[in-house]
């Protein structure tokens, strides 16, 4: 049957207006930040009880959303920590389970990074129509088809390998800045150059939604800070904490920066954002402080892997909320491809979509158990125990963990979060429970694809 033309017109508009109003009542696809800072110490952040360096932009985070007081990192190191916060998988699956530096050839250089078979987080954040961006720290492989470019981000601005001086460089031998593919020297402070890229992305005008990767190298070594910021925080005694305290506060104001400019642009609503540590502080190196767990970066004791984990989406996620229950950085992938919308069923990722758990509609615990290894440390977490083989500084723990976990020790982490007292005389149940569950996971990794740098100097 054919409607008079009045009638057609009628239906057309009507049809119209209803294609309309679905368009306005479908979610809107968040813009994504994630942040990292680099070498970190736990408690080096005001929302953490740091007293002498203020944080007054991470902490608004941690107000404005979710802070997790038992956030996790899947290594104790810069790469094998973003080799998993870009899959959403344990590294050691993959193989990645040390720093990629050390190559001394460019045979050695063309594979060692970033396995090309894994997907990253941009390249399914571009494939699901993301504009996508990283500035800062890169360290995971330099060869050409590791970069940032060829693993799904649309632009680069940042450093390639593991550390970089914050000043611009005086020697055309030093490893260069980019940006994009061609070196870049036009900068007077590294964090700085971040914080101004970062948001010169977040203010641009587009008609997509976008994904930032802001990773900085700070706190990271060479401790290089500003005569300004020294000045600021002159009042500290100790000149390396003093050095520290400057390079934390120009990051806390990087990350200023940045907020403002979602601000500006009115769409701080409209963006998701997660900021992590990518490891405990290495507290002899750059005078952080992780007080009150033990250990540090390089360690499987709480120290190294357990960081300041904070995630805002406003108006999603409730403001000044503290989220209990364990979770690990491989959870931001799964969390932030969930809120674009991308379908996860073929992913295989270990990590977990966290929306429904940070905003109290599902009261589901992540994670049962959570597991480590690197070299010839191990560690489990398993509710409150945790089972680990770990070492203090200076000392080797060897190449490879033993088999029957010879020297394990159990810890309580609701009753002891510093590690003082090990149970595992007392446990022997527990001990075998959980050494049955590591042992179990550790059968499904591959052996490193590349040895820890230390090894390769010794050979």
């Amino acid at each position: 049957m054919t409607l008079p033309r009045p009638l057609l017109l009628v239906a057309l508009c009507l049809l119209a207006a209803d294609t309309a109003s679905a368009r306005q009542d479908a979610p809107r696809r968040p813009n994504i930040i994630v942040i990292v800072g680099d070498d970190m110490g736990y408690a080096d952040i005001g929302v953490h009880g740091s007293r002498d360096i203020p944080t007054p932009h991470i902490d608004s985070l941690a107000a404005g959303g979710v802070r997790c007081t038992h956030g996790y990192v899947s290594g104790p190191y810069c790469s094998p920590t973003r080799a998993g916060l870009l899959t959403g998988r344990y590294q050691q699956r993959f193989g990645h389970e040390f720093n990629p530096g050390g190559a001394r050839d460019a045979a050695q250089r063309d594979r060692v990074g970033l396995s090309t078979e894994e997907t990253t987080l941009a390249e399914r954040l571009r494939a699901a129509g993301y504009q996508t961006a990283l500035v800062g720290k890169w360290h995971l492989g330099e060869a050409e088809r590791f970069r940032p470019q060829n693993r799904g981000f649309d632009e680069f601005v940042g450093f390639l390998g593991g550390a970089h001086a914050y000043f611009p460089a005086t020697r055309p031998a030093a490893a260069p800045v980019y940006d994009g593919e061609k070196p870049y020297n036009d900068f007077a402070y590294l964090t700085d150059l971040f914080a101004r890229r970062a948001a010169e992305f977040v203010l641009r005008d587009r008609d997509k939604p976008f994904f930032l990767y802001l990773a900085f190298n700070a706190v990271h070594t060479p401790m290089h800070a500003t005569d300004a910021k020294l000045r600021q925080f002159a009042h500290i005694t100790d000149p390396r904490r003093r050095q520290y305290a400057a390079m934390m506060s120009s990051m806390d104001d990087a990350i200023g920066t940045v907020l403002d400019a979602l601000r500006r642009r009115g769409i701080e609503n409209d963006t998701l954002i997660f900021f992590i540590s990518d490891n405990g502080g290495p507290e002899r190196a750059n005078a952080s402080d992780n007080g009150p767990l033990r250990g540090g970066k390089a360690t499987t004791w709480e120290g190294g892997i357990r960081v300041p984990f904070l995630a805002q989406w406003k108006g999603h996620l409730p403001a000044g909320a503290v989220y209990e229950n364990p979770v690990i950085q491989l959870d931001i992938a799964p969390t932030c491809l969930a809120a674009a919308g991308v379908d996860l069923k073929d992913a295989k990722m270990d990590g977990v979509n966290l929306l429904d758990a940070f905003s109290g509609r599902s009261s589901m615990v992540p994670h049962e158990t959570l597991y480590w290894r690197f070299g010839g440390q191990m560690a489990i977490r398993q509710g409150d125990w945790k089972l680990v083989i770990a070492r203090d500084v200076g000392r080797n723990p060897g190449r490879q963990v033993p088999d029957d976990l010879a020297g394990a020790m159990l810890f309580n982490l609701r009753d002891d979060p510093g590690e003082t007292r090990d149970l595992s005389k007392e446990n022997p149940n527990v001990v075998a429970r959980l050494a049955r569950a590591w042992r179990d996971w550790n059968a499904g990794l591959v052996d490193p694809a590349w040895p820890a740098p230390q090894e390769r100097r010794r050979r």
